[in-house]
């Protein structure tokens, strides 16, 4: 019984990852940064010379774009190094914008190499890297166990006010509400199948009915 309980909280965690880790506004520094897959996929295909290897990352309406920047890129790169270095980083700008406006996010900018992506993302490209997947799944895991423990432990502690108390109700009510909303996005996360076009939910603590 034990291990059938692991290996559902195991595929919930997992789709909750597909839900969470794409490309969206909660992670946008993942496709927005000088080293992300998104940069990563334009220095080589610039490299190679192949602009196939970056229209994966927009959508088939946008590749017009797409193809004509990259011309345009490869053509400039070739009079020097500093034309070359401006070039990219136009062709870099391009892509990333098109892919954002593709997903329905707006688009700030490309961020520095090395940007802080928490551990989360890290260890998801990590997975996807080694295809070992147990660090992600102990990651997540605590993780959740963590969240559930902690809104639950708070919402308990304050749940048997004085019903006269306005102000201690409305400290349990805000405790409650917070719990609520995580393990419903919890849930919906893992009810609910992975779209590209995903957009950041509100289930965050502070939220009311």
């Amino acid at each position: 019984m034990e291990r059938k309980i692991y290996h559902i909280v195991v595929e919930t965690i997992i789709i909750i990852l597909s839900i969470i880790f794409i490309c969206s506004s909660t992670v946008y520094a993942h496709c927005d940064t000088l080293d992300g897959p998104v940069v990563t996929a334009a220095r080589k295909a610039l490299e190679r010379g192949n602009v196939k290897l970056v229209l994966i990352w927009v959508q088939k309406k946008d590749e017009a774009e797409i193809i004509k920047a990259f011309e345009k890129t490869l053509e400039v790169r070739k009079l020097n190094s500093e034309a070359k270095e401006l070039a990219d980083m136009y062709f870099f700008e391009t892509l990333v914008r098109v892919h954002r406006t593709g997903e329905g996010e707006s688009y700030t900018g490309i961020k520095p190499a090395g940007y802080d992506l928490g551990p989360a993302i890290p260890a998801a490209d990590k997975a996807l890297e080694t295809g070992k997947t147990e660090p992600l799944i102990k990651l997540l895991h605590d993780t959740i166990i963590d969240g559930v423990n902690k809104t639950i432990t708070k919402a308990v502690s304050l749940k048997n006010y004085k019903e006269n108390d306005v102000e201690a109700g409305r400290e349990y009510i805000e405790a409650y509400v917070t719990f609520i909303h995580y393990v419903e996005g919890l849930y919906d996360a893992a009810k609910y199948p992975a779209s590209g076009d995903h957009t950041e939910s509100e289930e965050t603590s502070g939220h009311t009915h």
